[in-house]
């Protein structure tokens, strides 16, 4: 039995913040300059690689499988000298400490060559989106 425990953990992991682990698996597919990053589906994992598909981090967003064996892949842009797109993804708010901006508080990322991924009453939307719709929220994390 205590087997049995131990291979679903090292399956499924022990997964308290699983936007974080979505983070982690973009940063480190990047860095091993793999083409796919496999992550498990959800609606609010799925927006957020919409979204980077939109700000042209991600090249393409594709949901595979069905019903509770739902992943979400992504394909990674590299140029030509194999340079990735995405230098860095951070995790701003975290379940430990949430952190809530009003849309005149949400400052560009790195100058303009960044974004901000924030959560509102009206979705996921970069940081550039919420100031224009003057709506603030949750930053989710930063992508640069």
């Amino acid at each position: 039995m205590r087997e049995l425990y131990l291979e679903f953990v090292k399956v499924a992991g022990n997964m308290t913040d699983p936007i974080a682990d979505m983070f982690s698996r973009i940063k480190n597919a990047q860095m091993a300059k793999l083409q796919v990053v496999l992550v498990p589906h959800s609606k609010i994992k799925m927006e957020i690689a919409r979204l980077l598909q939109n700000r042209g981090f991600v090249r393409e967003v594709i949901r595979r499988g069905k019903k509770n064996r739902r992943m979400i892949e992504l394909a990674l842009y590299y140029d030509a000298s194999k340079k990735g797109k995405i230098t860095d993804l951070k995790r701003i708010s975290k379940p430990s400490r949430r952190l809530y901006r009003s849309y005149k508080d949400i400052r560009l990322s790195k100058k303009g060559y960044g974004c901000y991924i924030v959560s509102t009453s009206k979705g996921i939307m970069d940081g550039t989106q919420a100031r224009k719709l003057k709506v603030g929220g949750e930053i989710l994390g930063e992508v640069y």
